[in-house]
């Protein structure tokens, strides 16, 4: 017997269409249910790649009789906190509230109003020191509902006072050159000079972070930020973390030496960290670090991509059940490949298996073959709908690797990706945050959603030079600003818009974590927007600016949670940045555009095509009717020029040495 989530478009609510437990989606009836019988509501979070969440579902959600006291005692609400990012931000609060950490699976109890009055995580089927069985858990909360209730309510009602009085804005505070030297001070205080990366184990990739310092080693010259950015990078990439067959990265490493990953990839992860590839090869002309890049886009594009042109959102961590089955090797299997993958007799994985690791160059015949014996094994799962947001970090990084590679068929999947979006996602004006098999869900984007997509659409059309691109990320923008925005606070954002559902309390989480928060990516989209636009450049400008002040005291007190902040601040600070290069499609023009996309820092725009035919090609003539360049910084512009070796030239004369 199926239950309520077999009509789901979220894969990992089908994956619980067959429990016996009787789950509903996050609906009003589920509470309109609860309100009915008087039961509680068990609200379970988690997302199709999630190891521990399958562990759970198997050990409990799975068995009969669990499941029969559930359905019984509660109401059993199951939620992709993919999906529902803004249900899954709310009760997160709570859960690292009552707990003092988060994570997911995430289990919290309710009332039939929706109020939280009980959080965890992952529950085991027994007890084990400190920790209930998931059994034990469900019947104390019954008994206390049953013969506590106004204890219960009263609990609920303090815990949403609680979470509320922490929701005001920052007060603002100026992001300027010293903060942002003195974040690179605090960074070096965490950063661990041994491994690489920030803290300890778990390892996270850091990829905001690590952007932050290269963007400030451009504009400064820090020795300090440039090594914390390499060191990182060159640990990430030579670990068990990156897939050094395959390309592209796993969720995080649970070891302090990037040895061991939790297997699973997100489109999210890998978006940032082709991007970041992209950059520090530019930066540092690395052939390591442009081999990184071009595995992690063939990555995308073999793994990820969908039949529909856009961008799956992960593979799984378990293959069959087991994790990383698929990903790990035995010394004997690998022969005489071990030393180059770092694999001895003696593992570093389970069951007598390794993660592989970066050593030296095992040669393309080798690494084929490889590929080719892992091919035949069985494979993780992948939850194949379509996130928003995340498809247009996919989409910026894809554009900008495929035109600093010279790669026009990453751009192409760039602009299929952006066209999916555009006809399935955006419904008058709003954009939808997933779908899958090219059917729109039910939920409305967040922030993120408005704030990554224009960013992807600005990016692509830098590209391309295609003007329906800046036209629907300007849409997009002007949306958020008249949707998102904190009445009376300037540069402060909700995370849901001012008609979205209304939730225990309105989420507005201004934290940099494993992407983007809404409103930095927001303001990032808000800042290439102005160097784009005409007549509201004025406005995106201020918009961006008032943004990063909300965030001044994050990104100075804790900027390993500001990284896409202190990006932002970086182009700020830098000044604007534009390149113009007008000419038609020749390989003139084309020589222009590939020294201006080659030297341009972080945070600049690039833009080729025939004078006036997107707005910052206006007024621009070409010169003795040659294809020009036009370098523009902080609204002053320089001569144009008409050679790639002058357009260089101009933009390394100011190059911190």
């Amino acid at each position: 017997m199926k239950n309520r989530l077999a009509d789901a478009t979220s894969p990992y609510l089908l994956q619980h269409a067959e429990n016996p437990v009787d789950w509903w989606p996050w609906c009003p009836e589920a509470f309109e249910e609860a309100r009915r019988r008087n039961v509680p509501v068990l609200l379970s979070i988690g997302y199709a790649a999630c190891h521990w969440c399958h562990v759970m579902a198997h050990e409990s959600f799975e068995d009969e009789a669990v499941a029969a006291f559930l359905n019984e005692h509660f109401v059993s609400v199951k939620v992709d906190r993919e999906e529902r990012p803004d249900v899954d931000a709310v009760y997160m609060e709570v859960t690292q509230a009552m707990t003092g950490h988060g994570g997911w699976p995430m289990t919290v109890f309710l009332t039939p109003d929706a109020r939280p009055f009980h959080a965890g995580t992952y529950y085991p089927p027994s007890p084990r020191p400190g920790m209930p069985s998931f059994t034990q858990l469900i019947e104390a909360v019954s008994a206390a509902w049953t013969s506590r209730p106004d204890e219960v309510l009263e609990s609920a009602s303090v815990v949403v006072e609680e979470i509320s009085r922490h929701s005001a804005p920052l007060p603002p505070s100026t992001v300027d050159a010293d903060v942002l030297a003195g974040a690179v001070v605090s960074l070096l205080g965490e950063f661990d000079r041994r491994n690489g990366g920030f803290g300890g184990a778990p390892k996270f990739p850091p990829s905001m972070v690590v952007e932050f310092l290269l963007r400030h080693h451009e504009r400064t010259g820090s020795v300090e930020a440039i090594s914390m950015a390499t060191a990182t990078a060159d640990a990430m990439a030579n670990g068990g973390m990156y897939d050094q067959l395959g390309g592209g990265f796993a969720r995080y490493s649970v070891d302090a030496s990037w040895t061991v990953p939790h297997f699973e990839k997100m489109l999210y992860d890998n978006a940032l960290l082709l991007r970041f590839y992209t950059h520090l090869t530019r930066v540092t002309g690395s052939e390591r670090y442009a081999r990184v890049a071009r595995d992690t886009a063939s990555f995308l594009l073999r793994d990820l991509r969908t039949a529909e042109g856009g961008f799956a959102a992960s593979l799984d961590a378990d293959t069959e059940g087991v994790e990383g089955l698929t990903y790990v090797w035995s010394f004997d299997e690998l022969g005489e490949a071990a030393a180059a993958f770092g694999v001895t007799e003696e593992p570093n994985f389970e069951d007598g298996k390794s993660t592989l690791r970066f050593v030296s160059e095992p040669g393309e015949d080798v690494r084929a073959a490889l590929m080719a014996v892992r091919a035949a094994r069985p494979q993780p799962g992948r939850d194949d709908k379509v996130v928003a947001a995340w498809n247009g970090l996919a989409i910026a990084a894809l554009a900008e690797a495929g035109a600093f590679f010279g790669e026009p068929s990453w751009i192409v999947a760039a602009s299929e990706a952006a066209s999916l979006l555009a006809s399935v996602h955006l419904v008058e004006g709003r954009l939808l945050r997933t779908s899958r098999d090219g059917v729109a869900g039910p939920s409305f984007g967040v922030l993120e959603d408005y704030g990554c997509v224009a960013d992807g659409l600005l990016a692509l059309h830098q590209v391309t030079g295609s003007i329906r691109w800046l036209d629907l990320a300007c849409g997009l923008l002007d949306t958020a600003l008249a949707r998102f925005a904190v009445p009376d606070s300037p540069g402060a954002y909700y995370d849901t818009a001012d008609d979205a559902e209304s939730l225990v309390r309105r989420p507005a989480d201004s934290t940099d974590n494993a992407s983007p928060c809404g409103a930095s990516s927001l303001a990032s989209a808000l800042l290439t927007a102005s160097l784009l636009t005409g007549a509201q450049s004025s406005r995106y400008l201020t918009a961006a600016t008032e943004a990063v002040t909300r965030a001044g005291l994050l990104a100075a007190q804790a900027p390993r949670f500001a990284g896409h902040w202190l990006t932002v601040a970086e182009a700020l600070v830098a000044g604007p940045l534009q390149v113009a290069v007008v000419g038609v499609d020749d390989a003139r023009r084309a020589e222009l555009w590939a020294a201006a996309v080659a030297h341009v820092p972080g945070g600049g725009v690039v833009v080729a095509g025939e004078p006036g035919s997107v707005p910052l090609l206006e007024d621009r003539p070409l010169v003795d009717e040659a294809p020009a360049a036009y370098v523009c910084r902080g609204y002053v512009c320089d001569r144009p020029v008409v050679s790639a070796d002058a357009l260089v030239t101009s933009l390394t004369a100011n190059t911190p040495r």
